[in-house]
C-alpha cells in the first residue's frame, strides 16, 4: 500500500473518531503528496520523494514548535508537537544518538576524512544514508565533534 492510501484510510479513521489533531496533519501530508504528483513534468512520486516530503513537514514543525516555545505559545506548540506525532508514524524508526554516532564513524573510517576540511565530503554521505532517519543538525553537530 503506497503511502497516499494509507494515508486516506487514516484520514477516514480520524473522521471517524473525531480526532481533530491528527486529522489536520494527515490532510496537511496528503496535501503535499498531491502537490508533489501534479507538478509540471512529474509522473508520480517515488518512496524517496515521499520521505522526503515527510522529513521536510516534520522538520518545518519542529522549528514552528521552538519557535511557538521561545514566544511562550502553549497552544500552538501543543498543535504542532501533536502534528510531529503523526508525521513520525510514516517515518522510518529515528535512530539514537549513539546510532548515528557509530553510523558516522564508519563512513568517516570509509572515506578516509581527518579533518574538519573534510567534512563536506562526509555530510554528503551522511546525509544520503541516514536520510529520514535522524536530523540534520545533529548529523552537522556530530560531524563536527568526531572530526577535530
Amino acid at each position: 500500500m503506497s503511502l497516499k492510501q494509507r494515508i486516506d484510510e487514516d484520514i477516514k479513521q480520524a473522521m471517524r473518531d473525531k480526532n481533530q489533531d491528527t486529522l489536520r496533519a494527515l490532510r496537511a501530508i496528503k496535501s503535499l503528496i498531491l502537490l508533489e504528483e501534479t507538478k509540471e513534468g512529474a509522473h508520480g512520486i517515488s518512496a524517496d520523494d515521499e520521505l522526503k516530503l515527510l522529513t521536510k513537514a516534520a522538520k518545518q514543525r519542529r522549528d514552528s514548535a521552538t519557535i511557538y516555545e521561545q514566544q511562550n505559545r502553549p497552544d500552538l506548540l501543543e498543535k504542532e508537537i501533536a502534528e510531529i506525532a503523526v508525521i513520525e508514524k510514516y517515518l522510518p524508526k529515528q535512530l539514537t544518538e549513539d546510532e548515528v554516532k557509530a553510523k558516522l564513524q564508519e563512513i568517516i573510517d570509509r572515506v578516509g576524512a581527518k579533518a574538519p576540511s573534510d567534512m563536506g565530503k562526509v555530510m554528503g554521505i551522511a546525509m544520503k544514508e541516514l536520510a529520514g532517519q535522524t536530523d540534520g543538525k545533529v548529523v552537522q553537530a556530530l560531524v563536527k565533534s568526531l572530526l577535530v
